[in-house]
């Protein structure tokens, strides 16, 4: 321990009126408010936001699941269960022959993990496996 006080922890007045007339940062910002969470957005920031070349691919891209068979462009299909960690694949050609080209593949990927599935409880909200599409 010291015989310090605790005032040699403060600032002098000398330090105060230094850090008072300091430049602050950020003081040239300019005058207009920054939006906040409840205000509009401006509508350049929207022009340039679905201007993008980006926003088109990315709305035309499905999820893998919602795509039919023929059109996802793997040769292997695999889903997987999220409760009970099983994977199942099968070849695209196999899944097209049993299923036909026009099948979604989430329907196809929970048949599959339904047919082998080993959780079976006996009730509806319960039952089954619960598919992640890879």
């Amino acid at each position: 321990m010291t015989d310090r006080p605790a005032s040699w922890r403060f600032p002098t007045m000398k330090q105060i009126q230094k850090l008072a007339n300091a430049p602050v940062a950020g003081k040239n910002t300019s005058p207009v408010p920054a939006v906040g969470p409840a205000d509009d957005l401006p509508a350049a920031y929207w022009a340039a936001l679905l201007g993008d070349e980006r926003a088109d691919a990315a709305r035309a891209e499905k999820p893998i699941q919602a795509r039919k068979l023929s059109e996802i462009g793997r040769h292997v299909l695999r889903v997987s269960c999220s409760r009970c960690e099983r994977i199942v694949e099968i070849q695209k050609v196999d899944a097209l022959r049993l299923y036909g080209p026009d099948a979604v593949w989430r329907d196809v990927g929970q048949r599959l993990l339904d047919n082998t599935c080993q959780q079976r409880t006996g009730r509806h909200e319960e039952d089954g496996c619960w598919p992640a599409f890879e």
